[in-house]
């Protein structure tokens, strides 16, 4: 049962994808819960901001939800993004980690995203990772 569930959240197309699968799974159950975590990372924020400035940011993710009647809360870390998701996940009670297979960085896209597979590995929940 998936009531209470992270999206990692990094305003990338897959991370979009990732938040209309975390609508599809908890529109089946009552009163769910979805927080919603996004990582600042210092040492590559300007570059995302950048070169990414037209993808899908963490507002349309809040408006998905908010159509959806889902209620969620927004967590704003800040740091390496796999390490502050692992730690946050791992600190609290969750269902689920849904993350996007790849992320804003040019580099981690080659493959399965780094952030994605270091998630995967280190959490101890069930992740969903959505293509």
């Amino acid at each position: 049962m998936f009531k209470h569930v992270v999206l990692a959240a990094d305003g990338s197309i897959h991370a979009f994808r990732a938040a209309e699968k975390t609508v599809g799974l908890l529109q089946r159950y009552e009163n769910p819960i979805v927080d919603i975590v996004y990582v600042i990372d210092g040492s590559t924020s300007k570059t995302d901001v950048l070169h990414h400035n037209n993808q899908h940011d963490i507002e349309t993710i809040i408006q998905l939800f908010k159509k959806s009647n889902i209620d969620y809360k927004v967590t704003i870390l800040y740091g390496d993004p796999c390490q502050k998701i692992i730690n946050h996940v791992n600190e609290s009670a969750y269902d689920c980690v849904v993350v996007g297979s790849r992320g804003l960085n040019r580099l981690q896209s080659i493959v399965l995203g780094s952030v994605s597979h270091k998630v995967a590995k280190h959490v101890q929940c069930p992740v969903l990772i959505v293509k």
